[in-house]
């Protein structure tokens, strides 16, 4: 297995949808230097609002991680899906990391909220998507889950601060004496969601070593 992860890695890096991602962290970038490029001066709620929707923006380009044309002819072979998910992630995460560390920096720092905890729910965020990708492909077989769990993502930004009680605090400013509970509840969602997705990852009993239509004996 240790000798298979690397010769695994350039194959990966070429299925990865590199230019959802570079439209994301490009737009992503964009709204967060607004306040910058405008000479504003934004209130800590709009600050923090500006670094949700970009963490947003980031989580529907990682919708698209996990979106392969080539899934059903790779699901036979002896590589398990969990770690083509994994190397996956691991390909694109120090450049995430980079990308949140701009946008972080590209907003006035009189009003940036604690890094941390805007930090923990961006990642809970993206957790999101990347668990919302892989069910949907475990659940449907679908090889390109992106567009669909996208449009999940943008209509529970939506509804998610309409329907969350206030008393979870979890669309709250720093402020608010909410705001510690609430990442205390955005961590038990990040964790709740990694574990969901990580769950999902391997291949559903029923398709283990199917092969597609025509394809021969194992060699």
């Amino acid at each position: 297995m240790r000798r298979v992860t690397p010769a695994l890695v350039v194959p990966v890096g070429r299925t990865l949808p590199w230019r959802a991602l570079a439209a994301a962290g490009a737009l992503g970038l964009l709204v967060a230097a607004v306040p910058g490029l405008t000479g504003a001066e934004p209130t800590p709620w709009q600050t923090v609002t500006l670094l949700r929707g970009t963490a947003l923006i980031g989580a529907v380009g990682l919708a698209f991680l996990l979106d392969d044309p080539a899934r059903h002819l790779t699901a036979p072979v002896p590589t398990r899906r969990p770690l083509r998910q994994a190397l996956r992630v691991a390909l694109v995460a120090p450049g995430a990391v980079l990308w949140w560390t701009a946008v972080l920096l590209l907003v006035p720092s009189a009003s940036r909220p604690p890094a941390g905890d805007i930090t923990l729910e961006a990642g809970a965020t993206g957790a999101l998507a990347l668990a919302g990708a892989a069910a949907f492909v475990r659940l449907s077989g679908e090889a390109r889950p992106g567009r669909a769990v996208a449009v999940g993502l943008l209509l529970a930004a939506v509804l998610a601060p309409l329907l969350t009680p206030e008393a979870w605090g979890l669309f709250v400013t720093p402020d608010d004496p909410g705001w510690a509970p609430g990442h205390d509840r955005w961590a038990v969602l990040c964790a709740a969601t990694v574990t969901v997705g990580a769950a999902c990852g391997p291949e559903p009993l029923g398709r283990r070593g199917r092969r597609p239509r025509g394809a021969g004996g194992p060699a």
